[in-house]
């Protein structure tokens, strides 16, 4: 437990800067008055006085009689961001840099940030434990990783701005960006059509909304084909399982697909080709990757991320927004 040791004016001071940044507050906006800030905070009326009169004589607020007190600068706002990439340890296998997706993902965001003149941080989070008190001290974070098991309640109460990578949270007002594989499958199947052949599909079991979405999207490209395609799908778990490829390979062994897709981890290419009965394809969801796959560039997508974000930085209450980048198929 810590215990802040400074000046009661200067806590009060912090705790009015973090309130009217969480509430996306600009110059010009109307402020609460000091009886109003004495009922919701622990200050006496003496603290919050004090407090107020300091802003005034540093030009932070003009207190006008009869009208009420507003905000003329907002210090919490600057050219400098600080941007924060937050993975959830629980779900990434390894660690971050043991996870090829999201090793050129933390490369591509961390490089079009500091590009831009910004400070880039680096951290985790786990199931069950957030860092917003962390948080507080950036100006943006970026999480990827969430899952249903994920306790994510503590999240509204962060001043940060918050994004979400690869995820839709459907009850939590924050912009999502997300990669559309739809149009990489449809021309994985076009490409193929006019021949039967067999796909096996690998569906992690690490369930989220674009888990789902992307089930849902390769069962529409297989629907249509003008030839009739055999879909399978089998469960496998890319992070934390990756040496576990025993139910795999008695699936190349016993279904004999032309093509194995889907969620796979780098390791799994060679076990694929030197497993399976036949000369059989395999195609993994990747970044920058000129091999086989579905793939996307991920300094494009990173420079479509870091735009919204910044436009967002002007406005702290954006709303739900879902952006997506679409993916490419390379055979």
């Amino acid at each position: 437990m810590s215990i802040d040791l400074s000046p009661r004016h200067l806590q009060l001071r912090d705790m009015l800067f973090r309130r009217w940044k969480t509430n996306g507050l600009k110059a010009g906006d109307k402020i609460e008055s000091q009886n109003e800030i004495v009922k919701f905070c622990e200050f006496s009326l003496i603290t919050v006085i004090k407090t107020l009169k300091d802003l005034e004589a540093e030009g932070i607020i003009r207190r006008q009689v009869g009208k009420g007190s507003f905000l003329v600068e907002t210090p919490w706002t600057e050219a400098h961001h600080r941007i924060g990439f937050f993975y959830n340890r629980d779900i990434v296998g390894g660690g971050i840099f043991n996870n090829e997706f999201y090793t050129k993902l933390v490369v591509a965001l961390e490089k079009a940030v500091v590009s831009d003149g910004h400070e880039f941080i680096l951290g985790s989070f786990t199931h069950k434990s957030m860092p917003t008190h962390v948080w507080d001290a950036l100006d943006v974070v970026v999480l990827a990783g969430i899952t249903p098991e994920t306790e994510i309640d503590k999240l509204p109460e962060t001043s940060a701005q918050v994004a979400i990578i690869d995820l839709v949270i459907e009850e939590l007002p924050y912009h999502a960006y997300r990669i559309d594989f739809e149009p990489a499958f449809m021309e994985m199947f076009r490409q193929n059509d006019g021949k039967k052949l067999k796909y096996l599909y690998l569906n992690t079991t690490i369930t989220s909304s674009e888990q789902a979405s992307r089930l849902a999207s390769i069962r529409r490209a297989n629907a249509s084909t003008a030839t009739e395609q055999e879909l399978r799908v089998i469960s496998v778990n890319q992070e934390t399982g990756q040496n576990d490829t025993a139910e795999l390979e008695a699936v190349l062994k016993s279904y004999k697909p032309d093509i194995v897709c889907g969620y796979m981890h780098h390791s799994w290419v060679p076990v694929i080709a030197a497993k399976a009965t036949k000369p059989t394809k395999a195609y993994r969801y990747s970044l920058d990757n000129d091999g086989p796959s579905f793939n996307v560039d991920s300094a494009a997508w990173m420079q479509q991320v870091l735009a919204d974000i910044y436009a967002n930085l002007e406005d702290r209450k954006p709303g739900k927004q879902v952006m997506s980048m679409p993916a490419t198929f390379h055979p």
